[in-house]
């Protein structure tokens, strides 16, 4: 490979950011994600030969950062019940060209990680939390862990500096949204953390998604300046997934992600690539294409990376914006295959 290269789509978007998912397992069972009739204790998850090796997976980031991917984002299912994460996230770090490591997780096992991750170069956390009800949130999770485990997470991830905490809650109409809202938007307030809601979507096809189930972000942000004024931000860069926020009071922000009632395809710069080496070029895709079987194959990686950027030249991906009756039926990759 020659040096930083520059791919753009169809649509003229580069390629700045990849999520890597580094397992298809997870120890929730949210509802909107790994539903448990679906996803229960028979089902067929990868075994440890079909996910790609932490030195496959860094050697395919390596690739991904010549053509100018600059942000990772670690990603599952759970990323932490990976055996050794640490490790991979100090050899991603490490890489030319990346300048900013991050994971998503639902915070259960940060607690006893923060520190050991932000030690070995991990940046920043994003911890899914959709309800501070002890109730609401274990409908929500469909587990027995306990709400405060993840707060205890969330904490510890601070107390390391793995700052700005952002944290992201999935609102279904009739399970976490009222005040559960404003619960959530003042333990933002209080502790500084940047809470971000996601309208509902209908990613994969497990999750029983209806329209009416979704609570669109003008009613959220309506909700919340009825309570704390808020005023709009201007996206910190291009291609920034949520809309910002600010309390006019100075405590803090929030931030809305719209993919329903505001689609942001036009901006969309993120590759994904699956816990089994499949490149994923939008979070609604039907098809990923195969990295691993080259990189196991003896593939070089100038042969790797023409297979990459041919892919992400030929992407025409703008699901959200072209969402109707007729698309919601088409074939999806579940959610929890790519993260999110």
């Amino acid at each position: 490979m020659d040096g930083m290269k520059t791919v753009n789509d169809q649509l003229g978007r580069g390629l700045r950011d990849l999520r890597i998912s580094v397992t298809d397992r997870c120890n929730f069972r949210c509802c909107y994600c790994m539903p448990r009739d679906v996803f229960g204790t028979d089902f067929p998850f990868m075994n440890s030969a079909e996910l790609l090796s932490f030195e496959e997976i860094v050697r395919v980031t390596k690739v991904f950062a010549g053509l100018g991917v600059e942000k990772l984002r670690l990603t599952g299912g759970e990323p932490l019940l990976r055996h050794g994460i640490e490790a991979l996230v100090e050899q991603l770090a490490g890489i030319d060209g990346i300048e900013d490591v991050a994971m998503t997780t639902n915070g259960s096992l940060l607690a006893k990680k923060a520190r050991s991750l932000r030690d070995a170069g991990l940046s920043r956390v994003t911890v899914s939390l959709d309800s501070l009800d002890a109730e609401t949130f274990r409908t929500m999770s469909d587990v027995k862990i306990p709400v405060s485990r993840v707060l205890e997470g969330i904490a510890a991830a601070a107390d390391a500096g793995l700052t700005p905490v952002k944290v992201n809650t999935v609102v279904k109409r009739g399970l976490n949204n009222g005040q559960g809202i404003l619960d959530l938007a003042r333990f933002g307030r209080e502790h500084g953390y940047i809470v971000r809601f996601i309208e509902f979507m209908d990613v994969g096809a497990t999750n029983g998604w209806r329209m009416d189930d979704v609570v669109p972000a003008a009613e959220i942000v309506e909700a919340i300046n009825s309570e704390w004024p808020i005023e709009p931000v201007d996206p910190a860069y291009v291609g920034e997934v949520a809309a910002r926020y600010r309390y006019v009071d100075g405590a803090g922000e929030v931030g809305m992600i719209t993919s329903i009632s505001q689609p942001f395809c036009g901006t969309c710069t993120r590759a994904r690539l699956s816990a089994k080496g499949e490149l994923y070029t939008c979070l609604f895709a039907g098809l990923g294409h195969d990295l691993r079987t080259p990189l196991r194959d003896g593939a070089s990686d100038d042969e790797i990376e023409k297979r990459i950027t041919g892919i992400w030249k030929g992407r025409t991906d703008r699901y959200s914006a072209q969402r109707t009756t007729a698309t919601l039926g088409l074939p999806k990759v579940e959610m929890s295959y790519i993260g999110g």
